[in-house]
């Protein structure tokens, strides 16, 4: 898109072009043209998409408050679907997991040794000491969001609750590594960096993703690299940041039964939380929690 400086922006403020994204389309071509990796203006979300996530976030924040204020011992994983897809519909959002390439509920719960796209089950009982983490994701209007939690069920080991705690603030290290005009990997990096301190391993076949217009979008957010390096970051980006931690290796099998469930290789425990984050003029604002 070519504009003329007293062209109307492209990102929909109204303003004149040389009076909003001109300093910023400047600054991302000069550095691509040092080399760097910029992001493509499709997923540089305008004002008016941004708050059309941000509603959807809304929602998606709420279904898990909802979750985790009925959540408990003896409770089955498909009346944790149910609950989150009647509230969701009640909201007039809709699942955004939901029949997505096949998978056939509305949420994610993955318990234990699961790390991550468990299917809710009739079957499937919480037991006193389960760690769950519930992942939940919504569309609204057209607008993408997700973030996940986890739930300790009664008393669960001391092993269980410390890799539960570090895997929170894994995310948080990662979210406090985000910064307008740093590097992605930075996020990464955090989070690998805090993780392996503790004694546990971050997992490479996932990691976040852009969202708001799509489920998936770029960037694809790992959670270990090295510092100074990958896609730069700048205002209007949207992506999750998820870390699953693991506390033995990080290798991983997908459940042949199902062909969805993600399970640690060796049967260790595995922990995620996640968010969608905006990255802002001064730093980040968090769209779901």
């Amino acid at each position: 898109m070519n504009l003329n400086r007293n062209d109307l922006c492209w990102c929909g403020s109204g303003v004149k072009y040389k009076k909003c994204h001109i300093g910023f389309d400047e600054k991302l071509n000069s550095l691509m043209e040092q080399g760097f990796h910029v992001p493509p203006r499709e997923i540089i979300k305008t004002k008016e998409q941004i708050e059309g996530i941000r509603k959807s976030g809304e929602i998606n924040t709420a279904v898990l408050d909802l979750v985790g204020k009925n959540i408990k011992e003896g409770m089955t994983t498909e009346e944790i679907d149910k609950l989150v897809y009647d509230y969701t519909i009640s909201q007039g959002a809709v699942p955004a997991t939901l029949n997505f390439e096949g998978y056939p509920k509305s949420l994610c719960t993955s318990i234990n040794n699961e790390v991550c796209h468990g299917i809710p089950s009739e079957d499937v009982i919480l037991k006193n000491g389960d760690i769950v983490n519930v992942d939940v994701s919504t569309i609204l209007n057209g607008y993408y969001s997700d973030a996940s939690r986890m739930f300790i069920i009664g008393e669960a080991s001391e092993d269980a609750r410390k890799l539960v705690e570090v895997s929170k603030e894994c995310l948080y290290k990662g979210i406090e590594a985000v910064k307008p005009w740093g590097f992605l990997d930075d996020v990464g990096a955090a989070i690998q960096e805090h993780a392996e301190k503790h004694g546990y391993s971050v997992v490479r076949d996932f990691g976040g993703h852009g969202i708001g217009l799509e489920f998936h979008e770029e960037p694809f957010v790992a959670h270990h690299g090295k510092r100074g390096e990958g896609m730069i970051l700048v205002p209007g980006m949207v992506f999750t940041i998820e870390p699953m931690i693991n506390a033995g290796s990080y290798e991983i099998v997908v459940d042949s039964n199902d062909n969805w469930t993600v399970l640690t290789e060796d049967g260790s425990l595995s922990s995620q939380w996640e968010h969608t984050i905006l990255v802002t003029e001064d730093g980040v604002e968090l769209i779901t929690w």
